[in-house]
């Protein structure tokens, strides 16, 4: 039996991927750069500096901002998007997180948070969930983001486990891969061919629930 469950945060727990792409939007705009939906899906599950770094890449501008120029159009950005989640409620949880969270309690499996989103603690504090969470990440700790398996790492020891000792749960190719490179049972939102055929995919959150996540973990065991 698997002890811990690693989440995502966007596309798992919520979905404030809009609010994310907006604020990028917008900044981009400021930049003279044009991002649209399309090019966005190339943020997914990255962190604020990878992405940053794909939209001055897109507008020819990487050599333009380093260091502290870097730095300040990042913080930019999360000021934008703090504004537009401050209409975050409980009402936002996806369909049957909740109830899983409440599963895994009751059955001592430790919940931990694996997000590359550093306003992790406060959404969850909105949700009405940070008590669920034994550990979060930080990402400002690890040495590299999705794919690179370190959050993941970090997440599981933050809960005093392996990940090996774990289950994740991720609705993009780099956090999939992240959990898979850590050694976790990766558990997928979406579609195979986003995600990949290899690993175990529900189409929505509400088809999570304990009952699945054993049988994720005992085809492994097999």
């Amino acid at each position: 039996m698997f002890k811990g469950v690693l989440f995502d945060l966007d596309g798992v727990i919520t979905d404030t991927a809009e609010y994310h792409y907006l604020a990028w939007r917008a900044l981009a705009a400021e930049l003279g750069i044009e991002i649209d939906r399309q090019f966005n899906q190339q943020l997914k599950g990255l962190s604020r500096a990878d992405s940053l770094r794909l939209i001055l890449q897109k507008g020819q501008q990487t050599e333009l901002y380093q260091g502290e120029a870097f730095q300040e159009l990042m913080q930019r950005k999360n000021e934008n998007y703090l504004k537009m989640i401050q209409k975050i409620t409980p009402a936002d949880i996806l369909p049957g997180i909740k109830e899983l969270l409440f599963e895994l309690q009751a059955a001592n499996i430790k919940i931990a948070l694996a997000s590359a989103s550093q306003n992790g603690p406060v959404i969850l504090e909105k949700l009405g969930l940070a008590d669920c969470f034994l550990g979060i990440a930080d990402p400002k700790q690890v040495a590299a983001g999705k794919p690179a398996p370190d959050i993941y790492l970090l997440a599981a020891k933050e809960i005093g486990l392996n990940a090996q000792e774990c289950l994740g749960i991720e609705d993009a190719l780099a956090g999939i891969q992240a959990i898979q490179a850590s050694g976790a049972v990766p558990v997928g939102v979406g579609q195979a061919q986003d995600l990949g055929a290899d690993i175990d995919i529900v189409e929505t959150t509400k088809d999570l629930n304990l009952a699945y996540l054993q049988e994720v973990w005992q085809k492994c065991e097999k």
